[in-house]
């Protein structure tokens, strides 16, 4: 998926959990539609994670700590299990990185139409978001890295998107649509977030949440970045379900579309041909966008 990437066999990362985490536990790998980790699962408790892309390997050291504290934390919050790492393991075996082992979460991951019609569903992504919120920031604010600060810091990259999406998506209309969402106004002081409440980091069951992926990165936020999930997962007649129990003002809303615009306008060309799932998603999103009645695009 990226030039970058680094190779890994699953008889190296064998090895290393044998040799470093347990040795009687049955590897194997986990197909998924990760971006950032190969993911494998060890015994029925825990699952392993190797970072995919070439980096230092002290920062890549340092990230693990970083996400570990974050990973903790959501999961004190969090309404449903999430994960929580249990062992950080060193490189070795010709893999150059630090990786990391954690708890395993039980379900199945979501798709982007898996809920989409579930109001229990709605409710569920509602009343995690909102518990995430009550969270303390502790007078921490927006890192400044990825999505969650300025809307306006994105126009390059989405014009980027743009350009590389001409044979593949209405980009007159999606160009129009971020003129519109992109510049939406602000208020409200940072919250705690996910910052990436796509359908692949939610596990659910019979259109049901049971619990939450990819934690590490909680932290501070716009309060409209988790909204995306709104347009990720599900309909018009649940989303507006979602947003009515969380209460959300129309400014926000409107960013929370812009937030759901950008991600999904880089997923589309960047994994149209390696990764199916991830371009697939971004088309879904778009679509919801477009034809959502408050937004009049």
């Amino acid at each position: 998926m990226h030039t970058d990437q680094i190779p890994l066999d699953a008889d190296v990362v064998r090895a290393l959990i044998r040799e470093q985490f347990a040795d009687d536990e049955p590897v194997e790998p986990v197909e998924t539609s990760a971006t950032t980790s190969y993911v494998f699962r060890v015994g029925a408790a825990h699952s392993a994670r190797f970072p995919m892309r070439k980096t230092d390997a002290l920062e890549s050291r340092r990230v693990l700590e970083r996400e570990q504290e974050a990973m903790d934390r959501f999961a004190r919050a969090s309404t449903v299990p999430s994960p929580r790492i249990v062992f950080v393991g060193r490189p070795g075996r010709g893999y150059p990185l630090p990786w990391s082992v954690q708890t395993w979460i039980e379900g199945e991951v979501a798709t982007p139409r898996s809920g989409a019609s579930s109001h229990g569903f709605a409710r569920d992504l509602a009343d995690l978001i909102g518990a995430l919120r009550t969270v303390d920031p502790g007078g921490r604010v927006f890192s400044g890295s990825g999505r969650g600060g300025r809307l306006a810091d994105h126009d390059e990259w989405v014009e980027h998107c743009l350009r590389r999406s001409e044979s593949l998506l209405p980009v007159p209309r999606l160009r129009d649509a971020w003129g519109s969402l992109g510049r939406t106004g602000r208020t409200e002081p940072d919250v705690m977030s996910h910052k990436d409440l796509t359908p692949f980091n939610l596990v659910v069951r019979d259109g049901r949440l049971l619990g939450v992926l990819d934690t590490g990165d909680f932290g501070p936020a716009d309060p409209a970045l988790d909204l995306v999930a709104g347009w990720h997962l599900l309909d018009d007649e649940t989303r507006s379900a979602f947003r009515e129990r969380l209460d959300v003002p129309s400014d926000q809303w409107a960013r929370g579309g812009a937030w759901a615009l950008q991600q999904a306008l880089g997923l589309v060309w960047y994994y149209e041909r390696t990764n199916p799932a991830m371009s697939d998603l971004g088309r879904s999103t778009l679509e919801r966008i477009l034809r959502a009645p408050e937004f009049s695009l």
